[in-house]
This record gives C-alpha cells, sequence and structure tokens, in this order.
C-alpha cells in the first residue's frame, strides 16, 4: 500500500481567494475541528464510483450490486476502524453524520425521565441535547483548564440510581484536549454501565477506543466530507426499539397492515443510502491507515505543541483550556484583549486569507466554565441573544489543524496573531448584530474565478 507523507494537501487547500485590500492570497484553513476537505483519495474514490453509482436498495442489475457491495464494504471498514471483528457482533449503522448517530442511539435505547446519563460539561451539543430530551442527565464538571479527571466519571457513576448511559467525548473540540478513556471507560463497565463515546473529534487523530459499547464519528471532521457517519454498537441493541425516523427500507412489509420490521443494519437506515458517502468515508478510513497512526499521532503533538505555545506567548491573549505544553490535539481556543473574537476571526479570513472559528463553539457550558464567567454573567449576553443581538454573547477563537497542516502554516498564523496583538489599525469592519460576525467595509470583494 503507497504511504503518504505528512502534512499532505486537502483538495482546496492554497486556494487563491480575495482580500479586503484587493489582493488575493492562498487560503490556510485552520478550523479542522469544523470540518476537513477531502483527501485527494476520497476525490478520486468518488470520482471513480460515480459512473457505477445505482440505488443500493433493490435491483439486479450490475451497477445495483456494485453499489451494495461499495456499501457493505464501506460497513466493514468502519467496523475494522473501530476496532471490531465482522463477528464481533456489532453493527455499523450509517448516519449522515455523528450528531444524527447520537440522536439515533437515545432512540434505540428506550430511555425515559426516571433514567439517568451521565455526561460531562465538556462535550458538543449534539452529545447533551439527545440525553437532556429523553432522559435526566448528570454532569461531571470540570476545572477551570477544562479537565478532570476518571474519579469524578466516577464519583458519578456511583450516585443513585445507576445510570443507563455513560456519553463522553473522545477529545475535545474546544480545547483538544484528551479525556483518559481507557480508565474511564473500565470503571463504568465495572460498575455495569455501557459507554458510548463521541468520537467526532478523535477519529481522525487517534485510535478508536475498541472498549467502548458504541461509539459515533463523522466523515465531515475526516477529509470525508460527503454527508456520512457512523453509529457502531451491538446488534442486540440496534435492533431493538423504535425506528428514530422511519422511512423507505425500514418497513418492507407487503401491505399496510403488514409493516414487518427488518433486523439487519438497513433497518436503521430509512431512505435511500448515501453510497458516495460511505465510499467516501470507506477511502478516508483507508488513507488514515496507509499513513498510520504514529506518523499521525507524532504531526499532531509537533503541531499541537507550536500551535498552542506560540499562541500562549503572543501578549494579551489567553489560551484556554489545558497547559500549553499538555497533550492534546491540534486545538487551540483563546480570547484577545480588547479584540471581540468574532473581529479576530473577520480579521484573519479578510487581511490574511486565514480560515478559523469562532462563537460557542455548540458548547457553552463548557466554554463559559473556561472563560471563568458567573453565572450572572452568562445571563447577561443570553437576553439581547434571544432578541437577536448576539453581540454580547460569549465566544473565543478557535484554530485547529489536521494532517494538511505545516509547520510554516503555524508560523503564518502567528505572525497574523501577532500583528492583531500589536494594536495595526484593521480595515474598518461593521458587525451585524443578528449574528455578531463583523465583515469589512464597504462592498464585497468578488469571488475569483480559476
Amino acid at each position: 500500500m503507497t504511504t503518504m507523507a505528512l502534512p499532505v494537501a486537502l483538495v482546496g487547500d492554497t486556494l487563491p481567494v480575495p482580500c479586503a485590500d484587493g489582493r488575493e492570497r492562498p487560503s490556510l484553513p485552520f478550523d479542522a475541528a469544523s470540518a476537513t476537505s477531502a483527501l485527494p483519495q476520497v476525490l478520486d474514490a468518488v470520482e471513480g464510483f460515480l459512473p457505477w453509482f445505482s440505488g443500493a436498495e433493490h435491483g439486479a442489475g450490475y451497477k445495483a450490486q456494485a453499489s451494495v457491495l461499495a456499501y457493505q464494504s464501506a460497513r466493514l471498514a468502519a467496523l475494522a476502524f473501530a476496532g471490531r471483528r465482522p463477528d464481533s457482533g456489532d453493527v455499523a449503522v450509517i448516519c449522515p453524520n455523528a450528531t444524527e448517530a447520537i440522536r439515533h442511539l437515545a432512540g434505540r435505547l428506550r430511555l425515559s425521565s426516571g433514567d439517568v446519563v451521565v455526561t460531562t460539561v465538556a462535550e458538543h451539543h449534539a452529545n447533551l441535547l439527545p440525553w437532556s430530551r429523553a432522559a435526566s442527565c448528570r454532569y461531571v464538571e470540570c476545572g477551570q483548564d477544562g479537565t478532570f479527571e476518571p474519579a469524578d466519571v466516577a464519583a458519578a457513576l456511583d450516585r443513585r440510581p445507576v445510570p443507563r448511559l455513560l456519553a463522553i467525548t473522545g477529545a475535545s473540540h474546544v480545547t483538544g484536549w484528551l479525556p483518559p478513556l481507557g480508565e474511564i471507560i473500565a470503571d463504568a463497565h465495572h460498575r455495569g454501565v455501557p459507554v458510548l463515546v463521541d468520537a467526532a473529534q478523535l477519529a481522525a487523530h487517534r485510535p478508536l477506543p475498541a472498549e467502548a459499547d458504541f461509539l459515533a464519528w463523522s466523515g465531515h471532521k475526516m477529509y470525508a466530507p460527503f454527508g456520512a457517519g457512523v453509529l457502531i454498537g451491538p446488534r442486540r441493541i440496534l435492533a431493538a426499539g423504535d425506528q428514530p425516523r422511519p422511512g423507505s427500507g425500514a418497513a418492507p412489509g407487503p401491505d399496510l397492515d403488514d409493516m414487518t420490521r427488518m433486523a439487519r443494519p438497513e433497518r436503521q437506515e430509512p431512505g435511500s443510502p448515501n453510497v458516495i458517502g460511505a465510499v467516501a468515508l470507506g477511502a478516508a478510513i483507508g488513507a488514515l491507515e496507509s499513513i498510520g497512526w504514529p506518523a499521525i499521532t507524532g504531526h499532531d503533538m509537533r503541531i499541537a505543541r507550536s500551535l498552542r505555545r506560540g499562541l500562549a506567548a503572543i501578549p494579551g491573549l489567553r489560551l484556554l483550556g489545558p497547559d500549553p505544553g499538555a497533550d492534546t490535539l491540534p486545538v487551540a481556543t483563546f480570547t484577545m484583549d480588547g479584540i471581540p473574537s468574532a473581529l479576530v476571526t473577520a480579521r484573519l479570513a479578510a487581511e490574511d486569507a486565514i480560515e478559523a472559528g469562532h462563537g460557542n463553539l455548540h458548547a457553552r457550558p463548557y466554554l463559559t466554565r473556561l472563560l471563568g464567567l458567573s453565572p450572572a454573567g452568562t445571563r447577561a449576553g443570553r437576553g439581547p441573544a434571544r432578541n437577536g443581538d448576539r453581540r454580547a454573547a460569549p465566544d473565543a477563537v478557535r484554530a485547529s489543524a489536521g494532517i494538511n497542516t505545516a509547520e510554516h502554516d503555524v508560523a503564518r498564523l502567528l505572525s497574523a496573531m501577532e500583528r492583531l496583538a500589536s494594536g495595526e489599525p484593521p480595515t474598518r469592519y461593521r458587525r451585524d448584530p443578528s449574528t455578531g460576525d463583523f465583515y469589512p467595509a464597504g462592498p464585497a470583494p468578488e469571488p475569483a474565478s480559476h
């Protein structure tokens, strides 16, 4: 198998984009924690498969059978990626993304308001909202640095009533922190509590924890942005309960009074299957495996160290989360003294063609703790936001990297941040109260045509 040296360019990397001064600069993606572009191998796999695409639900034609085979191959690839054997009793359910995978599991577990799910304040909203709506949540708190200890999780598991599930992130999409999953999962299993790991942020950076009962992740964060994610779990669980989103493929009975339910994975995937997304996901898994975890992990650690230490050294910049030297994913979330986070990202984009994220990062409870905001301070921005003015809402800037990030990319970002921190007068910007975002004043630059 051909190996790839890191960093490796993704589709669209360095594409020239127009800036506020009228010049074009090569785009620099630093928002991998939100979404990644496609690996070239993934795009090649999709383009190579498209001529053979057909519906994978039915049909005896050659293309239909090729589509079925491709879809099932992606399932097997996902199971292997999660450390499961084909005969393990687990199934891989193809979902649109990790959010839908978690929602799907919440529907399968037949939870009630009297049931307890233990989760943490460090979660993405996608691993909070489904559980708070389906059951009663018991939350593990974090310290000022955004971390917690296995003992904190164990204490939450020991409270009564006994939890039905522990739902925990595999890696923080805000700070890059890696909870000690091995010990946490072992503690939960010792108490008879199954574990879901939200691996959306973890999957592209570290091996998945084979000990977890359930795993959810998404292709759009691991170089396969074609609308496919995965839920891994025991067939005996995922074949039970009501279909959360019933539709075609979930009830193949011959008549209206005979809506028989299938037990195969297809039962969990109503509607026409996303064969293209599955092909892309399988190709991304193959590409990551060809690189190998030692190379990916080593690259991540080097970039994370340069990124976090470099940002922490800039005057007026406050890095959130663990110490800059801690072992984290290449993710750095921060604030700047005297500069709204939305303006920081707007200036990075409009003046330097650097793409970073900002906002509550879909982790409002976690972010407010990292920022050290009091409940009163949190409520102060909530009222205006509910009335359509988000300018006072708590937020931060996030720069996040992937296998396409080089050391010189980090240097370019740090140079831009040092310029902002120096107080250099910016291009004039206007702010949209409804979103809180900033835009360069005057007409928008014309999109580049190439």
